[in-house]
């Protein structure tokens, strides 16, 4: 009777996950590999089922976030050979955790330094999931290379992540020489949510100028597919691919909102714009506009839908979101003139893919160097499947290869 049991309650699951795999997500037909992605995203609505199913039991300690962050863990994490010729340990600084990558053997002269801040919403992710990718980019590149543990929602809200991220960074500054760095060749860089977390440490750290006129300049920040602003999710890139896998429109309103407060209620009222107060509106045009987004990107046209009228609840409580450190999109042309030089990378297939567009031409137009490399077939967190056996991605392999050959030139 048990078995039977077990054996329906799987073969629903495995229904379950199959219908909506099926009814919910959009496969482009230029996207790479349909079939492995579908089967990728398969796996995260399953592993988010079932994580589901243990929380609502009562098995697994913490929020059902919590919950489904280890069983993400458990079931994705891939393993893989340490690299030969590299030194990795892990340490804290300033208390918070992080892992070291360093090349071996000892090279001359002092190498450049590179900061990680892995992606995941703010709520998934951690050093172990991306230690595959920065034993790759430290070797491949020659860096110090220093992932981040950074603190996740829901338990820690904003600016706990950034926090944890600036401090990393600014130890690792102050303490270049110990790890054979060269401070002056110090890089900040993250995918995702991560690449958020890396505009807005540069944000932070070029307006410590005059509090710490000792510490010099970021030499360059690299932002894989960032997430950069929660003000407009009509935006062509939003409307083009709110269905296409890895990361939905919604689920990405719903990473902001537990990022930010934990308002997952009024992800509708953020999908319609009442979160902005109306006479901030007109003023972000300048820099969140469709009509900035080159017409390459806008297949079949766009037209804007009208915003509602203000919801003042949610004007109220989701207030912070419009902090440049929490949408660096919202960073004033001062503070963006003192960036460093960026690397910016997008995919076509990807929400986000608009968010790069316009932070590249907000720099550029601030008088900012931006390398910018495009896969026009990719999807958003392709680069985790860079090297994964039967999962991997030829344009996930270049889109790397392409920020190594970047951070050599620094």
């Amino acid at each position: 009777m048990g078995l039977a049991l077990g054996v329906g309650l799987l073969l629903l699951l495995i229904s379950g996950v199959i219908c909506t795999v099926c009814s919910d997500s959009v496969l482009p037909p230029a996207i790479q590999g349909p079939g492995k992605l579908r089967l990728i995203y398969a796996v995260q609505v399953a592993i988010a089922v079932l994580g589901n199913i243990v929380h609502s039991l009562g098995l697994g300690s913490g929020s059902q976030l919590a919950v489904i962050r280890y069983l993400r863990g458990k079931v994705l994490a891939t393993t893989h050979k340490k690299a030969a010729g590299l030194d990795i340990k892990d340490e804290v600084f300033d208390g918070v955790p992080v892992r070291v990558y360093r090349p071996l053997p000892g090279a001359a002269g002092r190498r450049r330094g590179v900061l990680y801040f892995h992606g995941g919403g703010w709520v998934f992710g951690s050093i172990s999931e991306y230690d595959h990718l920065c034993q790759y980019i430290a070797r491949e590149s020659g860096s110090v290379l220093v992932s981040v543990e950074y603190r996740l929602a829901p338990e820690h809200r904003y600016p706990a992540q950034l926090d944890d991220c600036l401090t990393a960074t600014l130890h690792f500054i102050r303490t270049a020489a110990k790890y054979g760095v060269d401070n002056t060749r110090m890089v900040v860089s993250g995918d995702s949510a991560g690449g958020n977390l890396t505009a807005a440490v540069c944000l932070r750290v070029s307006g410590l100028e005059k509090e710490s006129p000792e510490l010099p300049s970021l030499r360059a920040q690299v932002m894989i597919y960032p997430a950069l602003q929660m003000v407009d999710f009509t935006l062509p890139s939003y409307r083009q691919n709110q269905c296409v896998p890895l990361l939905f429109r919604t689920r990405m309103i719903f990473f902001y909102l537990h990022y930010l407060n934990g308002e997952v209620s009024l992800g509708e009222e953020v999908e319609a714009r009442q979160h902005l107060p109306l006479a901030l509106r007109a003023a972000y045009r300048k820099w969140i506009n469709a009509d900035l987004i080159p017409d390459q990107f806008k297949a079949g046209g766009h037209v804007s839908s009208p915003s509602l009228t203000p919801d003042d609840e949610a004007v109220d409580l989701l207030k912070r979101s419009l902090e440049p450190t929490f949408s660096p999109l919202l960073a004033s042309d001062a503070a963006i003139s003192k960036l460093p030089p960026a690397y910016i990378l997008t995919c076509e297939f990807d929400v986000l893919r608009d968010d790069g567009l316009l932070f590249k031409k907000r720099l550029e137009d601030n008088g900012i160097p931006v390398s910018w490399h495009h896969v026009p077939d990719g999807f958003h967190g392709i680069i985790s499947f860079f090297d994964n056996g039967y999962l991997t991605f030829p344009s996930g392999k270049l889109a790397v290869d392409s920020v190594v050959a970047f951070l050599k030139d620094i």
